[in-house]
């Protein structure tokens, strides 16, 4: 009787609406809009889409590009709501930007894409709207970004006008050929000037004043305008459904159920359910199990045509099938593989270890897993004394490694020790026997324990970048003593309009790689923006400080520097480790040494016991003999004794105070 009550009961909760009040679901009690409703709603309910009523000449596909904070994401938000895409509401900030740590920061890490349906003097148009990062760290999302547009929008906020970012995404698109619309943000703000960003759009872009557009993204002012400019001025894509189906992979996610789901924008022909198609990179072959559209949320739809922006999911079960770049192509019908990517350039290398060696496989599997989704994060294995296996990974930038590190944390429940973060030095080796052992004459170096010795090579060279920065002309004199400070050499320096002013300097990347920008935003109240690229190698007179605790060194703080700078850093690296090291019971030596020379050194007292608070007057030779075999003692435990330095502290050591 109790099992038929229970059924009874079971039944009667399946047969009781959902609150989310979707006529298909058949999840009880479930809140309104949630993601298990969601998920079975979306699989079962949604009828797929027709997509060939979507000719190539009615499809625009268009990025959105600016500097850091000026309002892509919340422009990305209006287009979806006026195109009728999602509904109005007041919850709708940062619709695109899905991940954890975006919310938590208020940027955008990874491009998004959705599909937007706009009908404009009677005609449907299809626009793929792509949503970049702003921060220079990770301007490869950009570029890749751009390789699936014909069109980008770029935004200046009204208040700030053009920042460094907004000048380097600006040649990004005019390298790649595409139409930029200018947008003029944030009109609405108290002490917007949009007469002023207009002429420096002009000054600078050579863009006529007429074609800038004045918004207020965040109240929807004039935003309809932007739609009309997309379908105007961008071009449509440059394609043919009956040509062979060639789709480039520009992005991609991994499912733990449904396998690898690949971005794509397809070049020519069709796709569809039950296709074998042939990936040009790793020559697998697949059957394709759905195809759809991002709206943003994944819609599957009948076929996919030429010119179109979509999802594929084929079966793909391993991280390493889907690389970012491949072509697919229809099973015996093979194409001209397209151009894909170049390879992102590592700017900064950390080593990275499990807490606890027993976690090795599972923080291998989370990094090829991450590494799919973000494809400019470079791994080679590698080991340490101190800390056992782990990997010395390659990031566009210090934002990019700590994102990276909280995704890892967040998204896959995984904890690591990151070690310093280093830059790659060059090598001209002059010794025969270890040309012959490393097989060539220049060698990267990439971690400092790699470091050859001065006498087998006959120069050093380290990378150096082009930095562009811009400022209100107030603080140019602060900022010109912080460029000089870092060694770096003036190649340019041009007033933007009569309040500011856009500087380049040559930099070594070794000294603006941990915290120039935080000490460039610090001495201009925040208003100086920064941005750089790659400027190859130079010549540079380079050596390998070592960081030695009682004498034993610790390897993950090895660092290379210049010889200008060795006695000044050392001094401050032993200052930091004597603040940052717990006191222990017996005497530690923090010393910074170059070869076996010593060029700096701190000591950390030891904790003291009174041992003579027993003695009262009496000969002195006894309270001598209990201080010395205290001593002794002191001097026995040093030799056993091991210090830790606590895992948490290596940024918090090697990052410069503002002043230095």
């Amino acid at each position: 009787m109790a099992f038929a009550g229970r059924t009874a009961m079971w039944w009667a909760r399946l047969r009781s609406p959902c609150l989310c009040a979707t006529p298909l679901c058949v999840l009880p009690r479930l809140p309104p809009g949630s993601a298990a409703c969601e998920r079975l709603y979306s699989s079962r309910g949604k009828e797929k889409l027709d997509m060939s009523t979507y000719p190539v000449e009615n499809i625009r596909n268009f990025s959105i590009i600016a500097h850091v904070d000026h309002g892509k994401s919340t422009l990305a938000d209006r287009l979806l709501e006026i195109t009728g895409t999602i509904a109005k509401t007041a919850h709708n900030k940062q619709v695109l930007d899905k991940l954890q740590v975006e919310r938590e920061r208020g940027i955008t890490v990874k491009a998004q894409s959705a599909s937007l349906f706009y009908n404009h003097e009677g005609i449907n148009y299809l626009l793929n709207l792509i949503d970049t990062p702003g921060h220079v760290d990770f301007s490869y999302e950009v570029s890749r970004s751009l390789s699936a547009c014909q069109g980008v929008i770029l935004v200046v906020d009204a208040n700030e006008g053009i920042q460094a970012q907004t000048v380097a995404n600006f040649y990004l698109a005019f390298e790649a050929q595409l139409a930029v619309i200018p947008v003029i943000n944030k009109i609405d703000l108290k002490h917007a000037d949009p007469e002023r960003v207009e002429k420096q759009i002009e000054k600078l872009f050579d863009i006529p004043i007429d074609e800038c557009v004045r918004i207020s993204a965040k109240q929807g002012t004039n935003v309809e305008k932007v739609l009309q400019k997309i379908i105007e001025k961008i071009p449509p894509p440059q394609c043919n459904t009956a040509d062979p189906l060639k789709a480039l992979v520009f992005d991609s996610t991994f499912d733990h159920y449904r396998g690898v789901i690949a971005n794509i924008a397809l070049f020519g022909g069709e796709i569809q359910k039950g296709h074998k198609i042939v990936s040009a990179h790793t020559k697998k072959r697949y059957e394709v199990n759905e195809v759809g559209i991002l709206t943003p949320n994944e819609q599957p739809t009948h076929k996919l045509y030429a010119g179109q922006v979509g999802y594929v999911i084929a079966g793909m079960k391993e991280v390493t099938e889907a690389q970012i770049g491949d072509t697919l192509f229809l099973y015996k019908q093979p194409v001209e593989p397209l151009p894909g990517f170049k390879s992102a350039k590592p700017m900064v290398f950390a080593g990275m270890y499990p807490v606890d060696q027993t976690e090795y496989n599972n923080l291998k599997s989370a990094l090829e897993k991450l590494t799919l989704n973000d494809s400019s994060v470079t791994i080679h294995r590698d080991s340490s004394l101190a800390l056992g296996a782990g990997w010395r990974l390659g990031f566009l930038g210090l934002l990019h490694m700590e994102v990276f590190n909280q995704r890892l944390e967040q998204e896959y429940n995984m904890s690591v020790i990151l070690t310093a973060p280093t830059v790659p030095y060059k090598a001209i080796l002059s010794s025969a026997k270890l040309i012959k052992e490393y097989g060539k004459a220049e060698i990267t170096i990439i971690n400092p324990a790699q470091f050859p010795d001065k006498i087998s090579v006959s120069e050093y060279l380290e990378p150096t970048v082009l930095g562009t920065i811009v400022t209100p002309q107030e603080y140019i004199g602060k900022i010109i003593v912080l460029c000089q400070d870092r060694r770096a050499v003036q190649k340019d320096m041009l007033y933007i309009d009569e309040q500011r002013v856009m500087l380049k300097y040559l930099f070594p990347l070794n000294e603006i790689v941990l915290d120039f920008y935080d000490a460039l935003k610090s001495l201009s109240s925040g208003y100086a923006s920064f941005d750089y690229e790659d400027a190859g190698y130079q010549a540079a007179d380079l050596i390998k400080m070592d960081i030695l605790l009682n004498g034993n060194p610790v390897e993950e703080l090895a660092t290379i520097i210049h010889s200008d700078k060795a006695y000044a850093t050392g001094k401050l690296l032993c200052e930091r480790l004597k603040d940052a090291i717990p006191r222990q019971l017996f005497e530690i030596a923090i010393q910074a040494a170059i070869g076996k020379r010593i060029i700096a050194r701190e000591t950390l007292k030891a904790y003291r016991k009174n041992v003579v608070a027993k003695c009262y007057g009496g000969d002195i030779t006894r309270r001598m003999k209990l201080l010395k075999r205290q001593a002794e003692g002191k001097k026995l435990m040093r030799k056993i004794g091991n210090v830790e330095v606590p895992r948490d502290a290596f940024i918090r050591v090697l990052k410069r105070e503002p002043d230095k």
